[in-house]
């Protein structure tokens, strides 16, 4: 590390250490909120794992009417709409999951069996818990993401300015501590060759 060793860069070095660590605990605090925040969706996104699972499983009692052609509720349940919103964690923007908007299944309830409505709720269901997946996922990668960001900058910070700042800081005091001893050593003796030369021409 090359520093200036004058009184400019003193100051420079000081200002730099009082930002650093005026920053480095609001550093701190993100990245504790962002560990927080991935704990807790990690939670939610292994809950709807799991409900996503028990809708499966519910949905195997009635599976195997699928293969039916006639009647094969796949046919009814168009994609839904989805609805997102967003919501700000530390910084980060992440997705919020609204509402899934499915289009009304059209079919003659006259020729069509009992279990297709069912069924087309059972797909649906399916369908939105996949959704709020998807959309934890993407979320944890974001705050993953920033929280690899924010973690370098607590690490740059930590281990790299603030010490450096600290060092230069020391480097600068020893040196301008150094110039000035050597000035008042100087001084003393260009005082004592003046007062040699006052007492010899008061002899003379």
């Amino acid at each position: 590390m090359k520093v200036k060793l004058t009184k400019g860069e003193l100051k420079r070095q000081r200002d730099a250490l009082r930002q650093y660590e005026r920053y480095l605990p609001t550093l701190q605090l993100k990245k504790q909120q962002l560990q927080l925040e991935i704990l807790h969706q990690q939670v939610t996104l292994d809950k709807e794992r799991l409900d996503e699972e028990e809708k499966m499983n519910n949905a195997m009692s009635w599976a195997g009417l699928l293969s039916d052609v006639q009647f094969d509720p796949k046919k009814y349940v168009k994609s839904g709409r989805l609805t997102k919103d967003t919501r700000n964690i530390a910084g980060a923007d992440i997705p919020l999951f609204v509402k899934m908007d499915f289009p009304r299944a059209e079919y003659d309830l006259f020729i069509t069996p009992l279990w297709i409505d069912a069924a087309i709720d059972a797909l649906r269901e399916i369908e939105t818990a996949r959704k709020k997946i998807e959309i934890l996922e993407e979320g944890v990668r974001i705050l993953k993401h920033e929280l690899r960001i924010t973690t370098q900058r607590v690490n740059l910070f930590e281990k790299i300015k603030i010490p450096e700042a600290k060092e230069a800081i020391r480097l600068i005091k020893i040196y301008i501590g150094d110039q000035m001893a050597n000035t008042v050593g100087r001084s003393k003796i260009a005082k004592r060759k003046i007062e040699e030369m006052v007492l010899e021409e008061v002899a003379v």
